[in-house]
């Protein structure tokens, strides 16, 4: 299962040096999963509304390979990598054409309404099969 998003780095992505700031490729890489979450069919809203369910991340081990410049077309491409009762991990990577900018896996963890890990919905579930 894998998920393609797309993005362009503006100005305020950037430091000083037109580089785009380290911080941000975690921005990247969160609007790509909010956007794979969606094109999965899941209303995060919806869901949280009707349970209290919510995801969060846990986890990121991040990599930075080579750097993304102001104005670059990015792609983020998104894969999910396993699930378990609570969890579910990814791995996500930046790309530049075909060059690997940067690569994260990112373990995300279901949320109820206490705060607490909860099992992950059957139908959120089924989704990710």
């Amino acid at each position: 299962m894998q998920h393609r998003f797309a993005l362009r780095v503006y100005y305020e992505d950037t430091d000083l040096a037109g580089i785009v700031y380290y911080a941000n490729y975690l921005k990247f890489i969160e609007r790509a999963r909010s956007e794979w979450v969606r094109a999965l069919g899941v209303d995060q809203v919806r869901l949280k509304a009707e349970s209290g369910i919510v995801f969060a991340v846990r986890r990121v081990e991040a990599d930075y390979l080579r750097p993304a410049l102001f104005d670059d077309l990015l792609e983020v491409e998104t894969r999910l990598v396993e699930t378990g009762g609570a969890r579910i991990v990814l791995e996500q990577d930046v790309l530049r054409g075909p060059e690997k900018l940067f690569g994260a896996r990112v373990v995300l963890v279901c949320l109820g309404p206490e705060g607490r890990a909860a099992r992950l919905p059957a139908e959120v579930r089924q989704l990710l099969r």
